[in-house]
């Protein structure tokens, strides 16, 4: 077990804090994330205010699969666990999915055309910090210019978040999945 490097503040919160918290968590008590940033009073307003959750361009399991990809990607475990969790069964992920996005690639054959893509776009955008023209082509063909935009802030967002649960060895959060082991 590692020890945070930044304890999570503890209740009670400061009302504004706790407006946030309420905002993200609409009733349920704060992740361990959130009350890590909450060190920084600011930067969890614009954390909050910044999420991606809401209803956007693209289907809960298209953003689903996105996250849970980048964060295994990043060796996030925390934050992957979280969103499983949370999203997994609403996204309607089977149990081979979650596996598969830690363990899988953009070929595997239980995801649908559009599904590969996404995993190769954040299979790209990890590795290379961009997209290749060919990759780009397809995306293009599949997926808007707005779904393409909030993709890839999306895909950024949550290496940005990964890189936070990393560093900053925030615990694991009670009743959420580990990364599968596979063989």
């Amino acid at each position: 077990m590692t020890t945070p490097r930044i304890p999570p503040v503890e209740p009670p919160y400061p009302e504004a804090m706790q407006q946030d918290f309420d905002r993200v968590m609409r009733g349920l008590p704060p992740l361990n994330i959130f009350r890590t940033v909450a060190h920084n009073p600011r930067v969890l307003s614009r954390m909050v205010a910044g999420g991606l959750l809401d209803k956007g361009s693209i289907s809960l399991r298209q953003r689903e699969l996105v996250i849970l990809r980048i964060c295994a990607l990043c060796r996030a475990e925390y934050e992957w666990g979280v969103h499983v969790a949370a999203y997994g069964a609403k996204a309607q992920f089977t149990p081979e999915q979650i596996t598969a996005t830690v363990h899988g690639d953009a070929a595997a054959p239980q995801w649908s055309g559009e599904e590969r893509l996404l995993i190769a776009l954040c299979d790209a955008l990890h590795r290379q910090r961009d997209v290749d023209d060919a990759l780009w082509a397809e995306l293009s063909r599949a997926f808007s210019q707005a779904q393409l935009v909030e993709l890839l802030m999306l895909a950024g967002f949550y290496q940005m978040v990964s890189c936070v649960v990393n560093a900053a060895r925030i615990e694991h959060q009670a009743g959420t999945p580990r990364f599968p082991q596979t063989g």
